[in-house]
Formats: structure tokens, sequence, C-alpha cells
């Protein structure tokens, strides 16, 4: 009956403002939350079919499909926080609550985030006030990151960093400007060797120092250019590790500049990059100095001994300092020596769908069947963005927009009710009519 079908419909007129109500009331009271992503309702007529030309019509009514939307980003609120993190683009940071530590971690459904508010616990782990653990891939020892699975979170481990660590970077490269007299090779010179002492740094972050001498040929006549260096190693009692017969250019276009290197003892010279391959206790150390015609490594000029630039990379241990995240993911640790080293990438979680995840408290996701399954990417590659420290994203809510959808929601639900008053009023002249 006609008048049947319009009261059901009046009732799923009813359902569908209600369960629109209730996403806008959610939507208002997470205005202020961050990482909030805004439910929407939309609405499908139901219609029941009916012959063509019968003169009868039956109301099929409405019915509400709710969704997340998840693609929709906030905007990113600069914080005080270095661990106070966002995506700016597509992807998500991977997370875990911290009652599941302890875990094996393949075991675990991957959960995600857009922003969280990181802070290090009694144990160093660095979580949300809600519980949320960050996950990352661990650093090799020396900053590099290994070859992780992409489809799988059996690589990612909580990040922890411990306040009271140490650590130190040895030394592995040298460059050495030094400017050697040229008077000292003419035939008129005393011969004495010049002394130069280079600190550097061995594996345990203990400070060495290679003893180099620079030894001028005095010939019976004019001026030589040609100097013996000698490179000893204190950590190896003094023991020779170089020996190279040095002779410089006197021509007008490349005075003073390196002519030729004659390796007598040690590692060899490359002549492409103007370095020494020497072998120190803690290993490999490679000291430039300079190309051949190059006027930036050592050089024969005037009357005077004087290191021009000595620069090397290591550092002796040192205290943590500060955490950083950058725009790539990548946790860096700085120590009070000025050494920084990576610790952790965070990586990326993508899927094909966003708004099929399914939702969790805090702000959190999960893959379901319609969002596809997920991939771990590295910051900026393939369709994802960076990661942002020092920022929160914001919720998604436009409060203006959604109390206007209030109004009209209100006077649907007003008009359904309607309906339904109508209905039983007519439904009461019909039993009327056997009076």
């Amino acid at each position: 009956m006609s008048i049947s079908s319009s009261l059901n419909a009046g009732v799923a007129g009813l359902a569908a403002n209600a369960t629109r109500l209730a996403t806008i009331s959610d939507n208002i009271a997470n205005s202020g939350t961050y990482g909030y992503k805004r439910a929407a309702a939309e609405f499908e007529s139901m219609v029941i079919n009916q012959s063509r030309g019968s003169g009868v019509y039956s109301a099929g009514g409405v019915r509400a499909q709710t969704m997340r939307l998840v693609e929709e980003r906030g905007a990113l609120v600069a914080t005080s926080n270095a661990l106070d993190l966002a995506v700016s683009g597509r992807g998500m940071l991977p997370v875990m609550p911290s009652v599941s530590l302890g875990a094996q971690m393949g075991a675990q459904p991957l959960m995600m985030t857009t922003t969280g508010s990181f802070k290090t616990d009694a144990n160093g782990v660095l979580k949300t006030q809600s519980g949320l653990v960050l996950l990352g891939w661990p650093a090799n020892a020396d900053g590099t990151i290994p070859v992780m699975p992409r489809d799988t979170m059996s690589g990612l481990v909580p990040v922890v960093i411990n306040a009271n660590q140490t650590a130190g970077d040895p030394t592995t490269r040298m460059n050495l400007g030094v400017n050697l007299p040229a008077v000292d090779t003419e035939s008129s010179a005393a011969g004495t060797p010049l002394p130069l002492s280079v600190e550097y740094f061995g594996n345990l972050g203990t400070s060495e120092t290679l003893d180099i001498s620079f030894a001028p040929t005095i010939p019976a006549t004019g001026a030589s250019n040609e100097w013996t260096m000698v490179i000893r190693d204190s950590a190896q009692a003094g023991a020779i590790i170089g020996e190279y017969t040095l002779v410089f250019d006197a021509t007008r276009g490349n005075g003073g500049t390196l002519a030729s290197v004659t390796q007598i003892s040690g590692g060899g010279y490359d002549g492409s990059t103007g370095a020494l391959s020497l072998t120190v206790a803690g290993g490999p150390l490679e000291m430039t100095i300079g190309k051949l015609g190059d006027p930036n490594g050592l050089t024969q000029l005037s009357d005077s001994f004087a290191p021009t630039s000595i620069t090397k990379d290591g550092s002796p241990v040192g205290n943590l300092t500060a955490v950083e995240v950058d725009e790539g993911g990548f946790i860096r640790a700085t120590y009070d020596t000025g050494f920084i080293r990576t610790i952790y990438q965070i990586p990326l979680v993508d899927v094909p769908n966003p708004n099929g995840l399914t939702t969790r408290n805090n702000q959190t996701f999960q893959v379901s069947p319609v969002s596809g399954s997920f991939f771990l990417w590295d910051a900026g590659d393939g369709p994802t963005g960076s990661v942002v420290g020092y920022a929160r994203e914001g919720s998604t809510t436009d409060v203006a927009a959604e109390l206007t959808n209030l109004i009209q929601t209100q006077r649907a639900y007003s008009s359904n009710a309607k309906v339904i008053q109508t209905v039983d009023e007519m439904l009461q002249e019909t039993t009327n009519i056997k009076r």
C-alpha cells in the first residue's frame, strides 16, 4: 500500500539524517584534534520497481553511507618539539600500540597515522601520550640503512633513543694543504727536515697522530725542488706507514705545484684524485695531498713553512645533545663534538585506496580489503610526500561548513518527521470511515 510505504520512507529519512547528524557532531567535536580526518555521510535512494502506467507508486526511502575522508590533508601547524612529526603529502607514519611491545613484529597488524607528538619514555622508546610507538628501520654502525622488506613490517623496530648514549666517529679521510719553503731545496740550505703533526681519531674514539716530516734534497748547485715525505702513525708505535718523493714544478705556468709523486713505501698515490691510500692502526685512511698541478694541495713557494688547510672527518667520543628528523625520514643524532649520525629511517606507508582504511582510535588506521595492501616507501619516493619535524597536522574539519550542514540536516529531519505525522493523520481518517 502506498501510504504504508510513505511511512517507511519517513522512518528511513529519520534514520539517514540521524546518521548524518552523528558524523557532523563527530567532526565538530574533533575540530581541534590533530590528525583528525572528517567523516561524511552520503545518501542513496532506494527504489521499489512498479509496472509502468499502473498508477501506483511505493516509496523506497533512503539509505545513508558513511566514509572517512583519509585522503584529505589538514594544514600543518608549527610546534617547538623536534619530534612532533607530520607528513606533507601522501603517506603515513608506521606505529604500533605500546601494549604490543615485546611481541614478534611480523605477527602484529600494521597501524599508521599521519601525525604524532613523540617523546621518549623511561626506556627511551619514542611514543605519544596515547601510547603509539613510532616504528623505523635501524641504521648500521656507519649510518647507512640496510636493504629492508617493503611489503611487510618484519624489518621495522620501535625507535629507541637513549639520552645518555655516546658515540665516536673514526677518521677515514684527510685533506693536507701545506706550503713548503722553496729556499730550503737550494744548495746553500741547511737541509733540516720540517716536522708536522696531524691529529686523527681511532675506531674507539681515541686521539692519535700522524707525524709527518718533509726532508729537502740538497743539490750541489741550484735548487732541487725535491722533498722526501715520511708519515708515521703514533697508534703503531711510530711505525712508518708511507714514504714518498715529492718533486715540485718550477715553470712559470705551474710554479710551486706538484710535478710528480713517487712511492717509496706504503700506500699508492692516485693521480686522478690526488690521494694517498694509507693504512693506520684502525684501518684504511685516505689522505689527499693534491693532484699534479693543483694549487690546493701541497705547494712549494717562497720561504715559509705553513699548513694552509688541514681538514679531516671523524670526531672524539661525544654525548648526545639533540635528535631531529629530516624530510627524508632519517632520524639524525647530534653529539656535543659536532658528530652527526643517522640512527633510524622512518618509511612512509601508502595504500592504493586511503579512504578504504579501517579507522581506529587516536587517529590511527589499518589496512582493509577495500584499501588494498600497503607498501613502505622512502619519503619523497613514489607517490609519497616528505616528513616534517616541528609540526603537527591539523584537523580537516571546516566548522563553518559543518554548521551549515547541521542546519540542513535539522530541516530534513523535521520534514521527515512531518511526513510520518501526516501519514498518521491519513491512517486515522481511514480508520474513521467505519464510524
